[in-house]
């Protein structure tokens, strides 16, 4: 006689073998431990598995998220962003044998040669001296400041090239003003840009710079103490760059003119770099 046959309504749906009185609960089908998926209420089986995991909805890290929120509320999340890179960029300058700093500080020297390096003169904005904590605790806490007040009132995408261009107008400030094996790293340049900015806006807005205009001086003044290790040149040039971009800014602020703002700041930046270049190659030939 044969054996009778396996009854399938108690064998796994997916291992007809395996006999099993678990039911899926989504679908009711029978399945095996090895099919199983642990739910909120029972098991459920692979196929109503993959089923539920292509009908959820999609979640974003909760990095993404909060930046997002932020956004949405109005907080100054460029402002945060560079804050947040720059004391990782700090950090990563700190471990031994990476050599972060002398990959991305400046030199006029960079501007020229074989091989230039111009990206240099963006990327040093980002690193600090780690011999003084006191320069990054300083220059964070300034672009927290204005950040907050200029951020809000530019837009992200305006004052992110504000801050980028001020510091771009830092580096050729050591091109032009400081002799050409000078090696410069700090935000101090795209701050001071982001002073200069504010004193235009507020100058032309009708409000009082009166304290301004007396912590930029204190500022500059602090650049010339001998000893001091403060490079004047780079406060200069990005205070210069940045108040050439917040009166374009000031000028361009109609909807109907928003090309030419952006055809401005092209030009403003094209024209740093290039004068950047042919002070270094003069100076350097010269010398």
């Amino acid at each position: 006689m044969s054996e009778p046959g396996v009854d399938r309504a108690n064998s796994c749906y997916r291992h007809p073998d395996r006999e099993s009185y678990v039911l899926c609960q989504r679908c009711g089908r029978t399945i095996c431990g090895e099919c199983q998926t642990p739910a909120p209420v029972g098991v459920i089986c692979p196929e109503c598995m993959r089923e539920q995991r292509a009908a959820a909805p999609r979640t974003k890290p909760a990095v993404i998220t909060r930046a997002r929120s932020a956004a949405g509320r109005g907080a100054p999340v460029v402002t945060y962003s560079l804050i947040g890179i720059t004391a990782f960029v700090y950090l990563l300058q700190w471990i031994p044998g990476l050599g972060v700093t002398n990959a991305l500080f400046f030199s006029p020297v960079f501007m020229t040669g074989l091989i230039p390096e111009p990206w240099r003169a963006i990327t040093s904005v980002f690193l600090h001296s780690t011999a003084l904590i006191f320069h990054i605790l300083l220059n964070m806490y300034t672009l927290w400041i204005f950040g907050r007040l200029l951020e809000p009132m530019l837009g992200r995408i305006r004052f992110l090239a504000l801050y980028l261009i001020s510091g771009l107008a830092g580096s050729v400030g050591v091109v032009v003003f400081a002799a050409p094996n000078s090696q410069v790293l700090g935000a101090s340049g795209a701050i001071f840009g982001l002073m200069g900015a504010f004193v235009v806006i507020q100058r032309r807005l009708g409000g009082n710079a009166t304290q301004l205009y007396i912590l930029l001086a204190i500022n500059l003044a602090i650049g010339f103490i001998p000893g001091a290790n403060i490079s004047w040149q780079a406060h200069l040039g990005g205070l210069i760059g940045g108040a050439l971009v917040g009166l374009v800014y000031l000028e361009t602020r109609d909807r109907s003119r928003r090309a030419l703002q952006i055809g401005l700041l092209i030009v403003l930046t094209v024209a740093l770099i290039a004068i950047a270049v042919v002070v270094a190659r003069w100076k350097i030939g010269a010398a």
